[in-house]
């Protein structure tokens, strides 16, 4: 099998297209089988990508191997482009971001974000530092909580949904082309997923960046499913369906909904 090519993206070109090809990885090295299995697809900016399919199916192994994060004991195959180029990812222009929701439960919504920028970018003074973090938690629809502690076990503060928008809050703060979430809705109720994910899916209505914006989740609502404009379907590992919802339910109805009826 070929190695897997490097990810990278040229960061004086606006907008960024990932593009994989035949990807097939296997954890650890020894297993003959592989967990991911001749996937290919390609995301555009501007657009959601949803990767989706039942528990164990490889979801966050494929949101990881898109953005670069596999173990470095794994066998790995396939062609991983971006903007056509096999190089490697410059900092600050893509963005992961995780379930967990980590936080000084003691902090305002304000202070992390100011706090993550005063560490990864060089703005020259301490008022632009606060205006960009202020532009950035209103972006995310935190604007009403930004002087409120974050709160945790015996105290008062964010809701589940407002938590896991400070955590996207605090990745794209350095304006990132590629947008990478796993499970953004987990452990949230029905309208908390829905906030979330029209909070994520309005990036690309506020600026002209152009956001490739891809997200593994899980049994999501019509309303949040109907977010993305892009489908990768899969099942232990292969390919169910790739493609537009719009021709989603059309192309492969019977497969599509004995998953997520």
């Amino acid at each position: 099998m070929k190695p897997l090519m490097q990810i990278h993206f040229r960061a004086d070109i606006v907008g960024l297209s990932i593009w994989f090809g035949n990807v097939n990885y296997l954890f650890p090295a020894s297993i003959r089988t592989p967990i991911l299995q001749g996937l290919t697809g390609f995301a555009s900016p501007g657009e959601l990508l949803a990767i989706m399919g039942p528990s164990g199916c490889g979801k966050y192994t494929l949101l990881n191997a898109l953005a670069g994060r596999l173990e470095p004991n794994t066998r790995q195959a396939g062609e991983i482009l971006i903007n056509g180029h096999e190089q490697n990812m410059a900092y600050g222009t893509s963005a992961y971001v995780t379930q967990d929701d980590a936080f000084i439960h003691t902090l305002t919504v304000r202070k992390p974000c100011t706090t993550r920028l005063s560490s990864c970018c060089r703005i020259p003074c301490r008022g632009q530092t606060r205006k960009r973090a202020e532009m950035t938690i209103r972006e995310m629809g935190l604007q009403k909580a930004m002087n409120t502690r974050v709160g945790g076990w015996g105290s008062k503060g964010l809701s589940g949904g407002e938590k896991r928008r400070l955590s996207i809050c605090i990745e794209i703060l350095t304006c990132p082309k590629l947008l990478f979430l796993d499970e953004p809705t987990s452990g949230l109720d029905s309208a908390a997923s829905y906030h979330v994910m029209k909070s994520i899916a309005s990036l690309n209505q506020r600026d002209d960046i152009g956001r490739t914006i891809i997200a593994s989740i899980h049994q999501p609502s019509s309303e949040v499913f109907h977010l993305f404009q892009n489908l990768f379907l899969l099942s232990a590992g292969e390919t169910v369906y790739f493609g537009t919802l719009s021709a989603a339910n059309l192309v492969t109805p019977s497969l599509f909904f004995s998953y997520y009826s």
